[in-house]
């Protein structure tokens, strides 16, 4: 069995939901998947997980959401864990090296975004140059109001599945 899903396993479920909710964000999942254990193998968290987001409503998702820095920054808006901003310091990486132009366009492209759909942007990060978050940002700001929420919990659940995996150490 797994080390990591193995001890999570064993905690009382206030300590299994704090544990595992820098991965989401959302108190809701972390609830739900923590009350749903034991877990046998790690896929089975894994997909679990997926089936656990599909049924969260909107304002579990928007919570999710704004545990994570705009792209281009370093803090959330929110109180987050300490987990929760290291996994973002390192999906974002690429952002915070990005020249200073970059970062401005993201900045406006950021508020621009938040004017439109009232939540921040959103996007799996990690992989992505500061250029390629722009451009995906730029064609996302085109989405109507419920294409983007669609798209804005995928990249939700991407993240959260990588989250995951770190967090297993698989």
């Amino acid at each position: 069995m797994n080390p990591t899903l193995q001890r999570w396993n064993e905690f009382d479920v206030t300590t299994a939901e704090s544990e595992i909710l820098p991965c989401c964000g959302s108190r809701a999942w972390a609830q739900e998947l923590a009350a749903l254990r034991p877990f046998s193998e790690p896929e089975d968290l894994l997909q679990t997980s997926e089936d656990v987001w599909s049924r969260l409503d909107v304002a579990d998702w928007d919570e999710a959401f704004a545990s994570h820095p705009r792209i281009g920054e370093r803090k959330s808006s929110q109180a987050t864990t300490a987990p929760s901003a290291q996994f973002s310091s390192e999906e974002q990486r690429s952002a915070a090296g990005a020249s200073a132009d970059i970062q401005e366009q993201l900045k406006r492209a950021n508020a621009a975004y938040e004017a439109r759909f009232g939540r921040i942007y959103i996007v799996c990060a990690s992989g992505k140059s500061a250029e390629e978050m722009l451009a995906i940002l730029l064609q996302r700001l085109e989405n109507d109001g419920v294409a983007e929420l669609r798209e804005a919990a995928e990249q939700q659940r991407q993240i959260t599945q990588l989250r995951l995996r770190k967090w297993l150490q698989i």
